[in-house]
């Protein structure tokens, strides 16, 4: 993987989609529920009323893609699907909330959170190999639109592991992070390397709008 090397910097914005219908579930990237009414509220109101990018790139799942679609059009902006975006698979967990697994199989679920590369759930997607998804969209969204403020619509787990790829932190850790919906999270790909310039922001607004000097 070849990072982007010349002096302009691109600046890409990772979002986590709101609240889907249905509450909080392991939905990896066979559930495909649509935001909540909530969930919209989330988004208008963590973007804001200025349009801060020139591109807008979108996990195919329903709910992000069509936030992304809906603002793109309110600022006339471009946007792409990508499919290597989607949210890291959970395997038998997919469908299930977070108090659901941890009532019917505790055990299973402490030790998915102290070591989430050693103990996937059953028919998981492999954590490393997600990283490495992760890792390859960014590189290549970042040298398909080099130069330019770039939006992804994503999931918790795509922003875990652009953390991860980053911040050069271990996959064991990833869990270790908070992710809101609506949270934003910003990137740098500057010819000094990759920075990350912050995390999880409830909105956009005033001078966070504008990369570190």
């Amino acid at each position: 993987m070849q990072a982007v090397t010349s002096m302009k910097t691109t600046r890409i914005d990772l979002i986590r989609h709101g609240e889907p219908r249905g509450g909080r579930l392991y939905r990896g990237a066979s559930i495909d529920d649509p935001l909540s009414e909530k969930g919209w509220r989330q988004m208008w109101r963590a973007v804001g009323e200025q349009n801060h990018w020139q591109q807008i790139v979108s996990s195919p799942m329903l709910r992000c893609l069509a936030f992304a679609q809906a603002l793109a059009h309110r600022h006339g902006l471009p946007v792409s699907t990508e499919n290597n975006f989607r949210e890291v698979g959970f395997g038998d967990w997919e469908g299930s909330s977070p108090d659901e697994i941890k009532q019917t199989r505790p055990r299973e679920y402490r030790a998915f959170y102290a070591d989430p590369v050693s103990n996937r759930p059953r028919n998981a997607e492999d954590l490393h190999q997600f990283g490495d998804r992760i890792a390859t969209a960014l590189e290549q969204t970042a040298a398909r639109f080099h130069g330019q403020n770039i939006l992804i619509v994503a999931h918790a787990g795509v922003i875990r592991a652009a953390l991860g790829y980053v911040m050069e932190a271990p996959a064991t850790t990833w869990y270790r992070t908070r992710i809101n919906n609506a949270g934003i999270s910003r990137f740098l790909f500057t010819s000094q390397g990759k920075q990350l310039a912050f995390h999880n922001l409830p909105r956009l607004q005033g001078g966070a709008t504008d990369p570190p000097e």
